[in-house]
């Protein structure tokens, strides 16, 4: 099989999973309520479901009032882990996905022996991890191409779209198809970008995916300002330079889509240092980009956010930031970093404004976020700088009324 054969694909656009986990969430509670960690544990395997997966006790409940709300909107949410990768470290930069039902996690990097204010080399990685179920086993004797982190991942119908990427030498611009289907990993090519690409963000509005920002080479001093669209529901697409926003270059942006809007949220740029190597300085200006109407400035987020779970999961009408780096850690040693903030920043774009909706159990960056069977998918990312996790945390907004 070859793209040709494979396009137009249909594409899941956010919050539209195949279908659901066997156990729905807790049902709404109070302000005040914690919500008990649940085990999706349901039908005859029950037990087996229960050893393999690990639930949380005291979760977190997310409340936003919005601006003009005459009551607050209460979004009782549930986080339970599953399987960890069957790795020490964990990885972070992963391409992570859905396709033929079942949870992909592909490539990424680690440190594997030491942490880099030890000496630490980083490594990365081409092995493709495979979790048919969510109380399964993850498999792991597939691989990608090369080794390759920090690449863009969306999930479509004919499987999950890898976009760029590389490794600590140079970047890449491949584009590859994964499909998955009766215990097998097929890849499968798509049209290149026009230039090497890491470190970008991307998203799905409708057919066409869109990819803004990022690095060309692992020792750039400049953040590109570069944004493409491809239209997968084109027999024979081509990327499209469109163009940019109206704000500086950016890596590790967080990217979303929303009532025929792609967003584009905070992320750093880069400037040269003293010593000619990159220097990073966190943003937290947003913009909003309409098909045929161009580019707007919306509201600034409350702080800076950079590398958050990407694309933002669309929850109540509201796009949800999970976390991300807002930099105020940079002067610390990197062995006295406390991680990254673990508060949920929700954008309203009917009124244009940013709340705080809690704060999670666990805090990640550099791992996208998918919707697995009605569930959002956080799998693996960095704890700290130098620091990965081989955790799989999942969470679910409890939209009963």
């Amino acid at each position: 099989m070859n793209a040709r054969q494979l396009l137009p694909l249909r594409v899941n656009q956010p919050g539209s999973p195949p279908r659901s986990f066997s156990q729905r969430s807790t049902t709404p509670g109070s302000v005040s309520a914690r919500m008990r960690g649940k085990s999706l544990n349901g039908g005859a395997n029950g037990d087996a479901v229960k050893m393999c997966l690990h639930t949380v006790v005291g979760l977190a409940t997310l409340a936003v009032s919005w601006a003009g709300a005459s009551e607050p909107l209460r979004t009782p949410t549930t986080w339970v882990q599953l399987p960890p990768i069957p790795d020490r470290e964990g990885f972070a930069g992963a391409f992570v996905g859905v396709s033929g039902g079942a949870l992909l996690l592909a490539g990424g990097s680690n440190f594997p022996d030491k942490r880099p204010w030890e000496g630490g080399v980083k490594v990365c990685y081409d092995r493709v991890f495979v979790l048919e179920e969510p109380g399964g086993i993850w498999q792991s004797n597939f691989t990608l191409p090369h080794p390759t982190a920090y690449g863009i991942s969306i999930t479509t119908d004919a499987g999950v779209v890898c976009i760029g990427g590389g490794d600590t030498r140079r970047y890449y611009t491949d584009v590859f198809l994964l499909s998955y289907a009766h215990g097998k990993l097929t890849t499968i090519p798509l049209p290149s970008l026009p230039e090497p690409l890491a470190n970008g963000c991307g998203a799905l509005l409708d057919s066409v995916l869109y990819v803004a920002g990022g690095t060309a080479s692992p020792a750039a001093t400049q953040a590109l300002r570069t944004f493409w669209r491809l239209d997968l529901g084109q027999r024979n697409p081509q990327w499209q330079a469109l163009p940019s926003w109206p704000g500086r270059g950016r890596m590790l942006a967080t990217a979303g889509v929303q009532a025929g809007a792609f967003y584009l949220f905070g992320g750093a740029a880069l400037v040269a240092g003293a010593d000619g190597k990159p220097v990073r300085e966190w943003l937290h200006d947003a913009y909003r980009y309409v098909p045929a109407q161009g580019w707007q400035r919306i509201a600034d987020l409350p702080r800076a956010v950079v590398a958050a779970p990407s694309p933002t999961p669309l929850v109540q009408g509201a796009l949800w930031v999970l976390g991300g780096d807002d930099g105020l850690q940079i002067n610390l040693p990197p062995a006295q970093h406390k991680g990254f903030p673990h508060e949920v920043l929700a954008y309203d774009a009917q009124t244009d404004t940013w709340k705080t909706a809690g704060r999670m159990p666990v805090a990640r960056v550099t791992t996208p976020a998918v919707n697995w069977r009605g569930r959002w998918v956080i799998a693996n990312g960095e704890v700290r700088p130098g620091v990965r996790s081989p955790e799989v945390w999942t969470f679910q907004p409890d939209l009963t009324p």
